[in-house]
């Protein structure tokens, strides 16, 4: 049986961080649903101006807002501020796409009619928050549900609960009605019953791709209500023909190590030319051994900390070894360098010529390296995955790069760039097991309103043709 409360603990150090009692969804979903019609009623303007008063109450609180970020899930502090940074400038990117992709507006009719053209909320969305990105991928949800006029329940995930309850505080002190934004803490139970509450009129949901499996099926007899998956990925970068090996390096080591490999948008996969294999495997060993892996406040700045858990830490060891079972070719082995705590080295290791491969999304600093000798051959290993959000080429040929982005299966297709670090100001999400087809970000205003068409005329006028008898 679970304990009564969650209990949240800095990864990079094990102490106690917050505690809280476990809370009820029923409870909850209640309190949205009374309140969440007089939220509605209100003009845009309102809500507008009220989402700016927490862009603001955010930005005051910024510095502790930060400090708690980093110590709960181990990011190193300018990794926490440039999140916080994020939550920030999502409101007014968000207030730009609603007017852009859910705004009113009048559309030609004949016969002295007019059609006019607005949206309405669906209600009361729940959102199942993450523990990568615990304030800046809920708040991708949130934002646009309350500009929108829903109400919203949030249960921030249990391993990084007083960051979620943090933001939810700073909603209720810029005077968001506390019935339109609720927080859930909990773990997995509280978690399940939100999702299958019959008052819900919709789920949005970052997490893995086995839940967001489970919840389309759950949801699969329930088309009255809106379900938006935002799930991981199986990420490749495909290095071909660069003369810079450096930049190249530092290209994989951003995309495959940044938050110690915790992004859905992590390259989980190096496809490299064979030509290119020894030169930049000297060159991305090089630049690994000269990462910094520290706490959040060590000083230098660290590059990344800690995975979130020791379980985490566990997971990710015993995948290495699997790979090395499975015929993997080991380039730079994964360690724990501080005992007791989830600290881990890049591990690095050639796929090539393995018995078997697996296609799951190892949610740390793993990197898998394929040596491919054609570029056709290269994008082909590309999209050897059941996944689909983000995918890199390092190259210098702008016609390879036209190659690559027609024939790749991606959400997110990047030129000389990293796979991750997707902006706010643009549609995010993926095919395949990477999301059901509602991206987030700039298009999450599709998901948190609903057209309404409505064909008006000032007064009643009517006759019919065709079909009476005389009179």
């Amino acid at each position: 049986m679970p304990g009564t409360e969650i209990i949240s603990t800095e990864p990079a150090t094990g102490a106690v961080l917050w505690r809280q009692a476990r809370g009820d969804a029923d409870r909850e979903v209640a309190s949205a649903r009374q309140s969440w019609a007089a939220w509605a009623a209100h003009p845009l303007a309102y809500r507008i101006e009220a989402l700016r008063r927490f862009a603001n109450v955010v930005r005051q609180k910024a510095d502790a807002f930060t400090d708690l970020l980093a110590r709960e899930t181990g990011k190193p502090l300018w990794e926490a501020r440039s999140e916080i940074e994020t939550v920030i400038s999502k409101v007014d990117i968000s207030i730009t796409a609603f007017s852009e992709r859910t705004g009113q507006r009048r559309i030609d009719a004949p016969m002295n009619t007019r059609l006019a053209l607005r949206h309405k909320p669906h209600g009361v969305l729940a959102v199942l928050g993450p523990y990568n990105f615990p304030v800046h991928l809920p708040n991708g949800h949130i934002v646009p549900a309350l500009l929108a006029g829903n109400a919203v329940v949030f249960k921030p995930s249990e391993k990084t609960p007083a960051s979620g309850a943090f933001l939810v505080d700073c909603y209720r002190a810029a005077g968001i009605p506390e019935g339109c934004i609720r927080l859930l803490i909990g773990g997995p139970d509280e978690g399940k019953a939100l999702a299958g509450h019959p008052d819900i009129d919709g789920l949005l949901f970052t997490g893995s791709a086995n839940t967001g499996i489970a919840l389309n099926r759950q949801f699969a007899t329930k088309p009255e209500k809106i379900l938006a998956l935002e799930m991981g990925g199986n990420n490749p970068i495909v290095v071909w023909d660069t003369p810079d090996l450096y930049s190249a390096a530092v290209l994989v080591v951003q995309s495959a190590f940044t938050t110690a490999g915790q992004r859905c948008t992590a390259a989980r996969r190096l496809i490299v030319d064979e030509k290119l294999h020894e030169p930049l495997m000297a060159e991305l060993n090089k630049l690994i051994g000269r990462l910094i892996i520290g706490e959040p406040h060590a000083d230098p700045a660290p590059f990344m900390g800690p995975v979130i858990d020791n379980d985490a830490a566990d997971m990710l060891t015993e995948s290495f070894l699997a790979l090395l079972t499975m015929g993997g070719r080991p380039i730079r082995h994964m360690e724990r360098p501080i005992e007791g705590r989830p600290f881990l080295t890049p591990g690095v290791i050639d796929m090539t010529g393995a018995n078997e491969k697996v296609d799951v999304e190892l949610f740390g600093p793993i990197l898998q390296v394929f040596r491919v000798n054609s570029f056709e051959e290269a994008i082909a290993e590309a999209n050897d995955t059941r996944y689909g959000l983000s995918a890199s080429l390092v190259a210098q040929n702008p016609k390879l790069y036209d190659q690559f982005w027609a024939n790749i299966r991606a959400g997110i297709v990047n030129w000389n760039r990293p796979t991750n670090g997707a902006s706010s100001a643009a549609p995010f999400g993926g095919v395949g097991w990477s999301g059901n087809h509602r991206p987030s970000a700039y298009y999450a205003a599709d998901y948190c309103a609903y057209p309404v068409v409505s064909s008006e005329s000032d007064s009643a006028r009517a006759s019919m043709g065709v079909g009476l008898r005389d009179a």
